[in-house]
């Protein structure tokens, strides 16, 4: 339901039933917010402008500056199209989760790291995705541990408790996306464990007015990315006022 459209459908629907039942004003004023609705949220300056209200909480910094810590965790959701260019290094994949944590193990900020993904079999698990793709950034198989049984952000954390393990090695710079970062750093130290937030940019520049302006099914989905954060964040905040 955070995906704009999907929430419109379901609107019009119950617009629909309102029709039928005569109540013309309330029908058509349904209606036209969820047109309304997904229509706002394809624009581009108004996906920015959502999203910005997260990623801004935690600002990039340069992996050199980082604190250390026990260990390096990277969360499973990137992309890995990189993976056949020839040549390719961590300094070059500023957008990329798994180059971060690359790149925080080469600056020595902690001596191993947990690539958290889980998948419905261990041997298709995106943590053994992540695994290769480090391996090709220059990080040695000795320096990984695979967490392969996350399906959501609370697994991610639970799971890397446990492989911390109970002798106090429980500070992590934890790699995640700037816009999913408010939500995981709270689940993690919901968890137990020190967080040093290690955000990754999802930059989009937009030169043009049509960049900035023009609909687009792109700044949809990150729309509805940004909803569902919003809503995991006030999920989370409800458990723990609960």
């Amino acid at each position: 339901m955070t995906y704009p459209p999907t929430l419109s459908v379901w609107l019009l629907v119950c617009g629909g039933l309102f029709l039928l039942l005569h109540r013309r004003k309330l029908a058509l004023a349904i209606m036209f917010f969820a047109i309304a609705w997904s229509g706002v949220w394809s624009i581009p300056q108004a996906s920015d402008w959502l999203r910005g209200h997260l990623e801004s909480r935690y600002p990039v910094v340069a992996e050199a500056t980082l604190p250390e810590a026990d260990a390096i965790v990277v969360l499973g959701g990137g992309h890995y199209g990189w993976l056949d260019r020839p040549g390719i290094g961590p300094e070059q994949l500023q957008s990329s989760r798994v180059a971060a944590g690359a790149r925080a193990w080469q600056a020595r900020r902690a001596p191993r790291i947990i690539l958290s993904g889980g998948g419905t079999r261990a041997e298709d698990s995106e943590a053994r995705t992540m695994a290769y793709a480090i391996g090709k950034l220059g990080v040695p198989a000795s320096a990984v541990v695979l967490e392969e049984r996350s399906r959501d952000t609370r697994d991610n954390a639970r799971y890397t408790a446990a492989l911390l393990g109970p002798d106090g090695t429980r500070r992590v710079l934890l790699v995640t996306s700037s816009l999913h970062m408010p939500r995981a750093s709270l689940v993690f130290r919901q968890a137990g464990i020190d967080v040093v937030p290690v955000p990754v940019p999802e930059t989009m520049p937009r030169a043009t007015w049509r960049e900035r302006w023009f609909p687009s099914r792109g700044a949809l989905w990150r729309s509805g990315r940004a909803w569902k954060e919003y809503a995991g964040l006030l999920a989370v905040y409800a458990q723990e006022w609960i």
